[in-house]
């Protein structure tokens, strides 16, 4: 019997399966940026506000002055930012703000209505400011579609990584170069030396039920690697790989090229994953002998359905038609909460270092450096 149920082939934004709703994949090889944090480069080419053309690698999104995306309102489900690379300022209706990047995750629930944006200041004046990030929404159901919006950080040094050699718990330094490392961003990874633990949900979240069994895995294999991905602990749990980089994926023998993703049969079945060597074929310089072999590089998806109607329109996600429509009119009755910032697309200026400023006064800062919160 197959593994897999479903292939299909992967473009910026990703197919996705109850209770997720949606994942986009940025990659942007963003130029220096200037004094304002914005492309040294002209824009005259672009669809300022509407750029999503790739030209010249990047994109500008919404934003007119720094790439990103604009004061925004959502309501009814969560956004879970992964940025991998880069730098990513949050600011919002609640008045809180946040300077995240290089590992972190964001983990926001929209609940009953939050104003936010999402955008990527080019701190690097002397070099390229590449940028890769996932933005996953998960779905709320129709009990948690109206709770307070909140948000938590997830940051890099927090996250577990843990390193697998074949089958087993391996150390570090894999000599073999054999490995896979897997980042478990949500959700309980079962190993030979027990279960690790993704940091903590929103309270508010479908993935904070344990009976939801809710998991955001990235997966790291080194050429050739061979890893078995544990069964899931309930049978309608739904499970979606996605090969975003590097060369195939074997999925129990069955091969899985790059850039496609998969929806697997049964969830309660350990898979045996083994990654492509880093070629495309003899001769390849991104061969397994190559200067320029590299791994494969997959994203794993899970959980069980939340099994509701799902309305949405733009923003919004609830379980009835009725429901937008009053979204709609809550929306531009109050702006929930209405927009505290002087502009629609603020930054936190060149020399911030990571850090959240929550609604609430709470102050996370990760870097060393001392941070000064950016004030409405």
């Amino acid at each position: 019997m197959s593994a897999i149920r479903q292939t299909f082939p992967l473009s910026s934004q990703w197919p996705t399966i109850d209770p997720f709703l949606f994942c986009a994949h940025h990659l942007d090889d963003y130029p220096n940026g200037t004094v304002d944090l914005e492309p040294d480069a002209a824009l005259n080419s672009r669809t300022l506000g509407q750029d999503f053309d790739g030209i010249d690698g990047w994109n500008m999104y919404h934003g007119k002055n720094v790439p990103g995306f604009p004061q925004h309102p959502h309501r009814g489900f969560e956004t879970i930012t992964y940025v991998r690379t880069g730098i990513c300022d949050h600011s919002d209706s609640l008045g809180a703000t946040a300077r995240f990047g290089r590992g972190d995750t964001q983990w926001m629930t929209a609940g009953k209505g939050i104003v936010h944006c999402e955008m990527f200041p080019l701190l690097e004046r002397d070099a390229k400011n590449p940028l890769e990030l996932f933005q996953i929404w998960l779905n709320l159901p129709a009990e948690d579609k109206m709770v307070d919006p909140y948000f938590t950080m997830l940051w890099s040094d927090a996250t577990p990584t843990v390193h697998q050699q074949g089958n087993e718990a391996g150390p570090d330094d894999d000599d073999a170069g054999h490995g896979v490392d897997v980042t478990v961003i949500a959700g309980t990874l079962q190993t030979d030396a027990g279960a690790v633990e993704a940091q903590t949900p929103p309270p508010n979240s479908w993935a904070a039920r344990g009976a939801a069994d809710v998991a955001i895995w990235h997966l790291r294999f080194d050429p050739g690697a061979r890893w078995t991905l544990p069964a899931a602990a309930h049978p309608d749990t739904e499970r979606m790989l996605y090969v975003f980089e590097g060369s195939w994926l074997e999925v129990d023998g069955e091969r899985l090229d790059a850039h496609h993703g998969a929806l697997l049969d049964d969830a309660t079945r350990s898979v045996e994953l083994v990654a492509g060597d880093g070629s495309t074929g003899p001769g390849d310089p991104d061969g397994p002998d190559g200067p320029e072999c590299r791994g494969v590089e997959v994203m794993l998806l899970q959980g069980r359905p939340i099994g509701e109607p799902v309305a949405r329109y733009g923003p919004f996600v609830m379980n009835t038609d009725a429901e937008i429509r009053q979204a709609f009119e809550d929306y531009q009755r109050t702006e929930f909460g209405g927009w505290p910032w002087s502009s629609d697309d603020p930054t936190h200026g060149a020399d911030a270092p990571r850090f959240a400023h929550h609604a609430d006064g709470t102050l996370e800062h990760v870097d060393r450096d001392p941070v000064s919160p950016v004030t409405p």
